[in-house]
């Protein structure tokens, strides 16, 4: 099922004219943008937003089409797309997690053993691992069925890239459109697996797991167990910092990106993305994503500034 969500933020009524800022793009980034896009207008009543999440590929696509301000990314720019002109800010920092549904018969010996990035390479992508028992070292003979993203997105690139393919085309499973569609899917099969960002496997209000949906953990170390220090999947606080403090791997942790075609023109984009980048940096926590270094923000503050003024 194809979902698109589109909200327009605007604080007055009437004649007035608005500056509006039109956003597309990722679902890893959406949540944020829109908290983003309502403390702003908060600020500056006569800005309005058009934000849509439709995946990184059409965040992508329309920026170089010239139809958005901003596209909302998440996952490497690429060389190819460096060379059309793609311009880039990157503002915080998320992670993909493998999910399974909570119900799965097997839970104690999958959070006991937990995945390694081989084992999920002959899930994903060579498919030599057709059984849960195959994850397991078991006899168990169930089927497991695998969910992928049908759209270009951030998220299946990035996970793929973690197990090192080229790009989300490799990976196999059954195709669901947008990263709530595939949170769904595996809610709803028992013996399901797939992948999604933080921010739709915890819920902000109780900071645990949404009911149904459970976290794979990774084996990082490979050596069969999941270990306290490995056991990070609790709560959002766990993941956020286990993410912000390196314990969970780059990839599949990735920074997320507002992109461009040139660097924008616009004055309020410009302010708006200079507010991102300073004021804006005080809701990313609490919105259950990770704030880059202090370095990081300096070095991409500068780059909306042609005298590289300091933050």
């Amino acid at each position: 099922m194809l979902i698109l969500v589109s909200l327009t933020f605007s604080c007055k009524k009437g004649e007035k004219e608005y500056k509006t800022i039109t956003v597309t793009g990722a679902f890893a980034l959406y949540p944020l943008a829109n908290v983003w896009a309502e403390e702003f207008t908060n600020q500056y009543p006569d800005v309005r937003f058009n934000i849509s999440a439709g995946g990184a590929g059409k965040g992508m696509a329309d920026v170089l089409a010239g139809v958005v301000d901003l596209g909302m990314f998440s996952r490497e720019i690429t060389s190819q797309e460096k060379e059309l002109g793609v311009w880039w800010v990157s503002v915080t920092k998320d992670a993909v997690l493998v999910t399974i549904n909570a119900e799965n018969p097997l839970m104690g010996q999958i959070k006991e053993k937990g995945i390694t990035r081989e084992e999920l390479k002959k899930v994903f992508i060579t498919e030599e691992i057709k059984t849960w028992g195959g994850i397991l070292g078991s006899s168990n003979t169930d089927k497991i069925r695998l969910f992928t993203r049908s759209d270009a997105c951030g998220a299946a690139g990035t996970f793929a890239q973690y197990l090192g393919a080229e790009g989300q085309e490799e990976l196999n499973g059954i195709g669901v459109y947008g990263d709530p569609g595939l949170a769904d899917a595996i809610k709803n099969d028992k013996y399901g697996i797939g992948f999604n960002n933080v921010i739709y496997i915890y819920d902000l209000k109780t900071r645990k797991k949404y009911p149904g949906l459970e976290v794979f953990p990774l084996d990082i170390n490979e050596d069969g167990l999941i270990n306290p220090e490995e056991n990070v999947y609790d709560d959002i606080h766990s993941i956020v910092a286990a993410i912000g403090d390196g314990i969970y791997p780059s990839p599949p942790a990735r920074e997320l990106y507002f992109i461009s075609k040139g660097k924008p023109e616009s004055e309020i984009v410009i302010k708006f993305l200079e507010w991102v980048l300073t004021d804006g940096q005080n809701f990313i926590t609490e919105a259950g994503y990770i704030k880059l270094s202090e370095t990081k923000i300096q070095g991409e503050y500068q780059k909306l500034n042609a005298d590289n003024k300091p933050l």
